[in-house]
């Protein structure tokens, strides 16, 4: 009988819960644990032992101890080692083994708050990762495109394959801990300036919704902002900050708002664009990096960020929903990207380096 594939899988993202990163982890590795048997194959994570209780009983799990960073797990094991993130602490530079390398964003080296020398460092040390790989991944041809302006690829071979929808359909949403007392608009994301929140309580001018925005707060100084600017207008008492959110009531908020807003300046991907689009929903997004691309027809853009123009585009964006029932091609959109489509795409991608 002849040995399994293996694979190797560092989920060493999943350190940070309640990120993008977290979920893709968590909704990849299972959903290549779900279809390892049909591509008679085995996986390995590599994780916090905290989090091995996210994948099913009896997967095989290396527990990420403090000298990995020094000395990486025995490769002698596996068949290929999939690195799924740039940042990744645990990048296997003298790996025997082939490896994919999943690149989700620059955003560090985009950053202009960091010191340039450090971005510069940054950037030389993920070509570095990108000689050692031998196949890349982007999740957006946005992020391919920004990468390859940056980055020498060297000829080797790349793939663009999305991610998935994180919604399940099989669980019963209750009610969340904190229910909105009004009609309202719901955004989600890590509270930091990227996420563009602070031009979001202009919508609530001139009307009576309120304003949900659920996640970490990464820089408290952004949030701030945020509630001045909600102050500012007038608006301050219809805005509000849940912090994070379980699965469940994000989910909750997704299935009741009246429309989701995502006004982001960087993303490599956009999942909660995605989950929002699942339930049908309005949803109106920046015209920056990647959101566009995932978008498409489905989604209105704001034409920029001027109190008024947000006004006026999403009063015309509501207007033309509703008069052309478009919930169910929203719904469609949605449906492009599935976890397993993905996981397929990356069994494909190990098969070819074997």
């Amino acid at each position: 009988m002849n040995k399994p594939t293996t694979i190797l899988f560092d989920a060493e993202r999943m350190k940070y819960p309640h990120t993008g990163l977290y979920y893709f982890c968590k909704q990849l590795g299972n959903a290549l644990l779900a279809s390892a048997s049909k591509h008679q194959a085995e996986l390995q994570f590599l994780l916090p032992a905290s989090c091995s209780g996210e994948f099913p009983e009896g997967t095989a799990i290396k527990p990420i101890r403090f000298w990995h960073k020094l000395w990486k797990p025995n490769d002698a094991s596996i068949d290929v080692w999939h690195t799924t993130s740039q940042d990744s602490a645990y990048f296997p530079f003298h790996c025997r083994k082939s490896i994919v390398f999943t690149i989700h964003d620059l955003n560090y080296y985009h950053d202009e708050r960091k010191p340039l020398a450090k971005r510069k460092a940054w950037l030389q040390t993920l070509q570095r990762k990108v000689d050692a790989s031998a196949a890349l991944v982007f999740i957006s041809e946005y992020t391919a495109k920004d990468v390859q302006a940056h980055i020498d690829f060297k000829g080797k071979p790349y793939r663009i394959i999305y991610n998935g929808c994180t919604i399940s359909n099989t669980e019963r949403i209750v009610d969340p801990a904190y229910q909105p007392t009004a009609p309202f608009i719901f955004s989600i994301g890590t509270i930091a300036l990227k996420k563009n929140f602070h031009v979001l309580p202009a919508l609530l001018l001139n009307n009576s919704y309120q304003l949900v925005i659920a996640g970490i707060t990464q820089q408290p100084d952004y949030l701030r902002k945020i509630q001045k600017s909600a102050e500012e207008l007038g608006v301050a008492d219809r805005l509000i900050f849940t912090g994070p959110v379980s699965d469940n009531d994000k989910q909750w908020y997704y299935a009741h708002c009246e429309a989701f807003v995502f006004p982001s300046l960087s993303e490599g991907f956009g999942l909660p664009l995605v989950e929002a689009m699942h339930f049908g929903k309005p949803v109106f997004i920046s015209n920056a990096t990647s959101l566009p691309e995932i978008g498409g027809d489905a989604a209105y853009i704001f034409k920029d960020f001027s109190p008024a123009q947000m006004q006026a585009d999403f009063a015309a964006g509501m207007a033309h929903f509703a008069t052309n029932q478009r919930s169910e091609q929203v719904k469609k959109r949605a449906a492009i990207f599935s976890w397993e489509a993905a996981a397929a795409a990356y069994w494909d991608l190990y098969k070819s380096l074997l």
